[in-house]
């Protein structure tokens, strides 16, 4: 396999979490197998994530560290994006950065449209890995909540932009994890980054 280059995204608040571990062994596995690899958590970013009052036309200027995250996440060919998924959806500070730095003219063109109709999206030839963890167990996600944040990441946020395909890791139970599961979600992860996948 060919090198590749990889953005990872820990997008847990926290400054310690499972997100965080993952993003790490991740990104660790993924370097040692040869790849190229920028890591950013979100809890190290100062920024305003609101996005107010904006418009298409009137937006808040980005902040340096958004304006990071951009610029990693156009260098790279694989985004993965590691995240808690609380009351059904992403964490607010997260659900702001994707607000403030998926902006018009940069992540989507709302002046093309593509042949459905919607705006020509601007990140595309990118793929993505999404590693979520959750106390819902994966029957209640699948039949219960119809996987509602999975479609919205892959066909709102992420598709939405151009990343194609989009994969998606599921661990549950992640509050009160029993004995020796977290040794095994790691060992999973640093299968998927040492693939690249």
């Amino acid at each position: 396999m060919s090198s590749r280059k990889i953005f990872v995204l820990d997008g847990h608040p926290a400054k310690t979490s499972l997100s965080r571990e993952f993003a790490e062994r991740y990104a660790d596995a993924a370097r040692h197998a040869g790849h190229e690899v920028r890591i950013t958590h979100l809890s190290e970013l100062v920024f305003d994530e609101d996005f107010g009052q904006g418009n298409y036309e009137n937006f808040k200027p980005l902040e340096p560290v958004l304006e990071q995250v951009m610029e990693d996440i156009e260098w790279s060919e694989h985004l993965v994006l590691t995240s808690p998924m609380w009351w059904g959806g992403l964490p607010a500070r997260l659900k702001g950065l994707i607000d403030r730095a998926f902006v018009p003219g940069r992540a989507f063109d709302p002046r093309n449209t593509t042949l459905s109709g919607m705006p020509s999206p601007m990140l595309t030839g990118r793929s993505a890995r999404v590693i979520l963890t959750s106390d819902t167990p994966g029957w209640v996600m699948r039949l219960l909540y119809r996987r509602a944040l999975i479609w919205q990441m892959r066909g709102q946020i992420l598709g939405f932009v151009g990343f194609k395909p989009t994969r998606f890791t599921y661990f549950a139970g992640a509050s009160y994890p029993k004995p020796g599961m977290v040794e095994r979600w790691i060992g999973q992860v640093e299968r998927i980054g040492a693939a690249a996948a």
